[in-house]
């Protein structure tokens, strides 16, 4: 009898061990299956916002309203793009209109949107500049390649903005002597027979008295090769003493007219009114900023 219950003691104490070795061999497993459960995928970062260039959009501002056709500037037609859908989401431009041409609705939606800032005269030109680029793009795009006028600066008596200042300076440093000017920039109704080229930045007029005819060229070709639309004028073309009249490509101040020139200069006219071939010495053709990332 008592070797009995030994016995059944003993069976029972195997049968306990092996329930806890069945309970603590499931939680190890459980642990170890556990720890070898894959970690949560960290969440996706949100995606980049598209890039505006805001020198590509300001030139094709200049001549896509003056082409006889609808062929966009050369890398510009994204950040055009970019920039219409903005407009639209806005309700300043037609859907017809976002193709990324930035012809003339897109320039006068563009001033419409600048007016809604509070923005006035050649701040409201249709031409974007860096702030309204930056605040029509909130959470929508970036803005890369930055351009501006700088400061109001004076040169021979007249104003310009730092921009077309440091542009006249190479152009001075190319020819090895210094240029001249008979009529400023930021000089609305100064001068009638201008019609408007120089009420805004960007704009001047050089005197070229006492230069030949090959100096006046001469002249005109550096502009040119600078980021200039330049032109010797005469008299027979107005009434106007022989000078040379130079719009600073992609200034954001110019005014409406000079926005028409520095276009028409692309296109291979020479800035007048009847829009004429270009009558001025032959350059390939880039802004200021492309000129500096060259030389």
């Amino acid at each position: 009898m008592k070797l009995t219950r030994t016995r059944a003691a003993i069976t029972g104490l195997l049968a306990t061990f092996a329930v806890s070795g069945a309970v603590s061999g499931g939680l190890a497993a459980g642990a170890v299956q556990a720890s070898a459960a894959p970690h949560a995928a960290p969440a996706a970062a949100p995606a980049a916002l598209p890039a505006v260039d805001m020198e590509a959009t300001v030139l094709a501002a200049q001549i896509d309203p003056r082409r006889a056709d609808d062929t966009l500037t050369p890398g510009a037609k994204a950040s055009v793009l970019a920039v219409e859908q903005a407009l639209q989401a806005r309700n300043l431009l037609d859907a017809r209109w976002v193709d990324g041409y930035f012809g003339t609705e897109t320039i006068a939606a563009y001033a419409a949107y600048q007016r809604s800032l509070g923005y006035s005269g050649l701040a409201a030109n249709g031409l974007p500049g860096a702030t309204s680029l930056t605040q029509l793009g909130e959470n929508r795009y970036t803005v890369t390649q930055k351009i501006g006028p700088g400061a109001k600066v004076q040169r021979n008596g007249y104003t310009v903005d730092g921009r077309t200042q440091a542009m006249l300076a190479e152009t001075e440093r190319l020819l090895g002597f210094e240029l001249v000017l008979s009529q400023g920039s930021y000089n609305p109704g100064g001068d009638p027979s201008s019609a408007g080229t120089h009420d805004g930045g960007g704009v001047v007029d050089i005197s070229v008295t006492g230069m030949s005819a090959a100096t006046r060229t001469s002249v005109a070709r550096a502009l040119r090769q600078v980021g200039f639309a330049a032109w010797v004028r005469n008299p027979d073309q107005g009434d106007w003493p022989w000078h040379i009249h130079a719009a600073a490509i992609n200034d954001t101040d110019l005014s409406s007219q000079a926005q028409h020139q520095t276009g028409d200069y692309y296109l291979g006219l020479d800035g007048l009114a009847d829009r004429g071939a270009d009558d001025g010495p032959r350059v390939p053709i880039h802004t200021w900023e492309e000129y500096q990332r060259t030389h």
